[in-house]
């Protein structure tokens, strides 16, 4: 049986985002009931204002970064609605950066909202979602399985994230409690916008209009996330024609490389990085 959405109290972070904005329109048109949490205080109240009334849809400003901030929010969200079904674990941010010339602190704030935020956004909900059998879902990327130049922090931030998921998916199955890691490959959202504009990253991936770096919509990655919520799935690759990647991503690493890394791209791309 899909597991309803109807009436189910549903939390994203950084909801307010390119992709968190389109899950959040898709799960309230399924029925569920929304809490909003963002970083952006005015932009998060903008959006639950659109999307519904206070008691179907709430915002809480929140920095994933900060424990203490998130535990309060999921209290008071499990009172207000009077419990917690779903978290999305969806805040993120990229930067582009070579290790010869790249910000340590950049690096830092990577790791601590990709990774570590998504750690303490589940420890924040996760008495709560035990308490309905709900289901723990977070964002990480084909950059779990496929690493690249320029993307050592965000490549091992969504490698982790992968990690957390498998190791509390264990943890937690026992309780009747579903864990999800959704890996989508690259797709419109204003992160992107920036990735394409950044002429290293545009001649890495050339563009990422053809081969193995081609978009997909936005739509595509909604739909996807919907529906593993609905089958509380495990692993969610989007594509599903990368998935071969993510069973054996040691297997496939160096095809990868050899057909979608070229040396010449990359030494370029360093260029570019580096130039001031």
């Amino acid at each position: 049986m899909p597991y309803d959405l109807r009436n189910r109290v549903v939390v994203i972070t950084g909801s307010s985002g390119g992709l968190g904005s389109g899950i959040a329109e898709a799960v309230r048109q399924k029925g569920a009931r929304l809490a909003l949490l963002d970083i952006d205080a005015e932009a998060v109240a903008r959006q639950a204002a659109s999307l519904g009334d206070p008691q179907q849809v709430r915002a809480w400003q929140a920095d994933v970064r900060n424990y203490e901030r998130l535990k309060t929010c999921m209290d008071e969200i499990a009172q207000h609605f009077g419990g917690i079904d779903v978290v999305i674990a969806n805040a993120g941010i990229e930067v582009i950066e070579p290790l010869m010339t790249g910000d340590p602190a950049a690096f830092e704030r990577v790791i601590n909202i990709n990774l570590i935020g998504v750690w303490y956004t589940f420890r924040a909900a996760v008495a709560h979602v035990v308490a309905r059998k709900g289901y723990l879902m977070a964002i990480s990327s084909m950059a779990a399985f496929v690493h690249t130049p320029l993307q050592s922090g965000y490549s091992s931030s969504k490698a982790g994230v992968w990690a957390i998921c498998n190791s509390i998916r264990l943890e937690l199955k026992h309780l009747k409690v579903g864990v999800g890691s959704v890996h989508p490959t690259f797709f419109p959202t204003p992160l992107m916008d920036g990735i394409k504009a950044n002429p290293a990253s545009r001649r890495l991936w050339h563009g990422n209009e053809s081969g193995l770096w081609k978009m997909i919509t936005r739509e595509e990655v909604v739909s996807a996330v919907i529906k593993a919520i609905e089958t509380r799935a495990e692993q969610i690759v989007i594509p599903g024609r990368n998935a071969f990647v993510a069973r054996s991503p040691g297997l496939f690493r160096p095809f990868i490389e050899w057909v979608g890394i070229r040396r010449k791209d990359v030494i370029e791309a360093l260029r570019l990085a580096t130039k001031k």
